[in-house]
C-alpha cells in the first residue's frame, strides 16, 4: 500500500505541476495580450491625436489664406461700389469663404480660439463692407484682433 500511496502522490503531484503551469502559461498569455491591446490603444489615439492635429493646422492656414484675401479687399475698397462692380463679386466670394472658415474654426477649436477668431472675423468684416474714417490704417485697425486669433492659436496648438 505504500507503494501505491507514494505513486498516488508522484501522480498528484505531477498533475499539479501540469496545473500550474497552465494556469502560469494561462496568466503569462493574458498579460501579454493586454499589454498588446494598451500599446495598440496607445498607437491609435497618438494616430489619432496626429491626424486631428493635421486637420486643425490645415484649417489655420485655410483661415489664415482667407483672411489675407479679406484684408487685400479691404485695402482695396473703392469709396463707391455697385453690386456688379468686380471688387464686390470678388469680395462677396472671398467673405464667404471667409464666413465659412470661421465657422469651421468653431467646430474644431476650443471657445477661446474661435472666439479669437470670430472677434478678427467681425472685424475684418465690418472693415471690408463699411470701411473705416479717413486716416485710420486697415492694418493698424486690424492688428490687435489678428494678433489676439495667431496668439490663441498657437497657444491650442502647442
Amino acid at each position: 500500500m505504500g507503494a501505491m500511496s507514494g505513486q498516488v502522490w508522484v501522480s498528484l503531484i505531477s498533475v499539479a505541476g501540469v496545473v500550474l503551469g497552465g494556469v502560469l502559461s494561462y496568466l503569462v498569455q493574458h498579460r501579454t495580450q493586454l499589454s498588446a491591446e494598451r500599446a495598440e490603444e496607445l498607437r491609435h489615439r497618438s494616430a489619432l491625436a496626429e491626424t486631428r492635429r493635421a486637420e486643425r493646422l490645415a484649417l489655420l492656414e485655410r483661415f489664415i489664406e482667407v483672411s489675407a484675401e479679406a484684408e487685400r479687399c479691404a485695402y482695396t475698397r473703392p469709396a463707391a461700389w455697385e453690386d456688379t462692380d468686380d471688387w464686390y463679386l470678388t469680395t462677396r466670394d472671398v467673405m464667404y469663404r471667409f464666413w465659412v472658415a470661421d465657422r469651421l474654426v468653431r467646430v474644431q477649436f476650443p471657445h477661446s480660439v474661435h472666439d479669437a477668431a470670430h472677434a478678427h472675423f467681425l472685424d475684418l468684416n465690418r472693415t471690408v463692407w463699411h470701411g473705416l474714417p479717413d486716416g485710420e490704417s486697415v492694418r493698424d485697425h486690424l492688428e490687435h484682433r489678428r494678433s489676439a486669433f495667431l496668439d490663441a492659436a498657437r497657444e491650442v496648438m502647442g
